[in-house]
Order: C-alpha cells, then structure tokens, then sequence
C-alpha cells in the first residue's frame, strides 16, 4: 500500500477543472465523473450554519450511488438561504443534463466566501463546456477546488489490484468536525455503500478529524468516497487500512499548506486514560497559539507545552509521570527539564516538521493531531480574504 509517486485516476473516473469567471483567473470548477454508477458514503461538517451544498447534498447521499461530483471555488453558498438552495440544485441539474445522469446522482460542492449568492449562470455555462477537458489526472481536477492552497493536492495507491485515488484542498477555517476542508476518495474497487460508510467514518476519525489549522469548524466541509467497481472485489480489511493510511496522508498534506504555514506541526499522546483524553490533548496541543508560534520560531520552550496539558482541566493529568519529546529528543522527564543540546533542538525545529510526543503514563491510550505552525502569513491572508 506504498502511495504513487505521481497520484494516478482510479479506472473509470474522469476529472476537469476550468476557468468559469467566478474568479478573475485560474481554475474556479472541477467535476469529477464515474463511468458507471459508484456506492457512495460522505460525511460532512457539523457546524449548525451549513452551507447549501451540505443541506443539499445530505439529501443525495442517502441514495448511496453517486455518478458526479461538480465543484465549484471563491464562492462557497453558504449564509445564502433558499436561493442558495436552489442554486445548489441548478449545479447537480446542469451535471444531470449535459452528460445524461439521473440528477439525484450528482453533487455538489462550494467554498470559498461566505454570505455570497453563485454565480449560477457562470457555473451552468461551464458546466455546458466541461465535458472538452476531462481526463484522469487528478491533479487537474484538485486545481479548480483549490482557495488559499498554494498547490493541488491528490495522491494515490494500488490495493489488491485495485486504484484508491485521493483528491482534496484545505488551508484554513480547518478544525473538523471536518473542515474547510473538501476531499473526493475515488476508487474502481467494488465495495458496497454500507460498508463505504464504516469504513469512511472510521478513517476520518483518526486523520481528518484530527486536522486543525486554527480551530474554527468551516461551514462546508464535505468527504465523500464513490467506489465504481469496475476493478472487481477487494478485502474489506486491507482496504480499509489503505484508506487511513491514505486520509491521513492528505491531512498532512493539508496541515502542511494551512493559511501562512511554513511548518507540518504534529501531536502525539501517549499513555492517556482513554482514547477521548489521548484525542482531547493532542488537539489541545495542535490548537495552542503559544505551541504554534514556538513552533514557527524554532523555540524549544518546553513550558508552552506543560501549559497546554495542564489547562485540560478534566482529563487525567499526572505530573510526576510526564515526559516530552520534541523532533526526537527527550526535553522533559521526572518533573524537570532534561540537560539537553538547545543548539541542536533549535536546529532541528527549523525544518518543515515539529514533532512533540507527549507521554501522559495514565493509561494505555494515543492519539495523533495534525497542524502547522502560525505565522504573519495567516493574519495577511484572512484580514483581506472577504475581498480577495
């Protein structure tokens, strides 16, 4: 289950990306497309502000057979009312009828501003034209999704003959329940809807569940897996090791192009009570501003880390038993700082990876949170964004 050195399309699926004048330059519409009807699972954000796509494609996803998936970026519908219901709607009926698909197999994305109608007249005339610039690079397909990414995100892999084909943008407004996050699992393996679910809801929990860029849920957050088939059966528990495997691949890659990011941070726990407290801490880590700029600073300051385990007020904390690891090199143990090369620590936290593994030695739980490093970048980025 190595990942492809260059990211390939699973059999039978096509993508596009296009300039449709939603923004002044660049891609601003993808569309995904199965040669045959796929099973299909999504989970989609939990903020109580949902965007149009969400309400609409909550619907769709019930039937769980997809054959289209139509994206498009800087608006994202949301804060636009019934109008922008409707609007929601016209995306999959202009899907439906340029290429021949049942309408309730087709659905939709938006991100972008917020508070903004589509559009939709644009989008319906590249709809109409998309169809001259499919292929099967993802690549292609990632770049008409993308907002503040710096670059298109996709990766694949080859499970038991089969190709699992991962799509996706991020950068900010991420802290999941999902996040402004959109990722597209493609694969021709042959799996049934029910258990594309399990199996989906289970891989996000350890990967894109743990992904924070700066703990604000986005209102358009949208992961969905179509599965067509078309490669034959494959083993249920190998796929679904491929699938965390290949979801947390994409949360790094998320993580690591956040808003103003120059660094990948992670935050492992260890030893906690139970898997809520593991879980509980590392985000508290990953979310720390102090933690963030330590880390963009390329500061060993080992008190940014005992502060942010300690104000988990009500998770099992054991001080006597604490000990921290930063990239590798153990920095605290028996209640005190460890006589260690601050040269050294400071180096290697200039990379593009901070690593703190945190030991709890309360329990036998772990978990792993994902996120970057805070940095001016991010204020420029978000202090003009409504206008960008």
């Amino acid at each position: 289950m190595t990942l492809h050195t260059q990211p390939v399309m699973a059999k039978g699926f096509r993508c596009a990306s296009i300039h449709c004048g939603i923004k002044e330059e660049g891609p601003d519409l993808s569309l995904f497309i199965s040669d045959e009807p796929a099973s299909a699972a999504g989970v989609f954000t939990r903020n109580q502000f949902p965007g149009a796509p969400i309400v609409v494609g909550r619907e769709v996803i019930r039937k769980g057979v997809l054959r289209a998936v139509v994206v498009n970026s800087r608006v994202s519908n949301v804060g636009t009312g019934e109008q922008g219901i409707h609007n929601a709607r016209r995306m999959a009926a202009a899907v439906a009828s340029s290429f021949d698909l049942p309408e309730d197999e087709v659905i939709m994305s938006s991100t972008g501003v917020i508070g903004r109608q589509l559009p939709i007249e644009k989008i319906e005339a590249g709809i109409a034209q998309i169809d001259r610039h499919l292929c099967t690079d993802p690549l292609v397909g990632a770049e008409g999704i993308m907002t503040t990414d710096t670059y298109p995100k996709a990766i694949s892999m080859e499970v038991e003959g089969a190709t699992l084909t991962l799509i996706g943008k991020g950068s900010g407004m991420i802290e999941p329940n999902m996040a402004t996050m959109l990722v597209y699992i493609l694969t021709d393996a042959q799996i049934p809807a029910a258990a594309l679910d399990r199996m989906l809801r289970e891989a996000v929990k350890d990967s894109f569940n743990m992904l924070s860029v700066d703990s604000d849920t986005s209102t358009s957050d949208t992961c969905l897996i179509l599965a067509n088939g078309l490669a034959g059966p494959v083993d249920h528990t190998r796929f679904a090791e491929a699938l965390k495997k290949g979801c947390i691949e994409m949360t790094r890659l998320l993580a690591r192009d956040g808003e103003g990011a120059t660094k990948l941070l992670t935050a492992t726990v260890e030893g906690a009570k139970d898997e809520k407290e593991a879980r509980f801490i590392a985000k508290a880590l990953i979310n720390s501003p102090l933690i963030k700029t330590m880390a963009y600073g390329a500061d060993p300051n080992i008190g940014r880390i005992l502060m942010a385990v300690g104000k988990c007020t009500e998770c099992t904390i054991s001080p006597r038993d604490l000990s921290i690891t930063i990239n590798g090199t153990l920095v605290y143990e028996n209640q005190g700082r460890v006589n260690f090369d601050e040269g050294k620590v400071r180096s290697l936290l200039e990379g593009d990876h901070v690593e703190i593994i945190t030991s709890l030695g309360v329990g036998p739980a772990t978990a792993t949170a994902y996120g970057c490093d805070l940095t001016n970048g991010y204020i420029e980025e978000n202090a003009a964004y409504y206008s960008s």
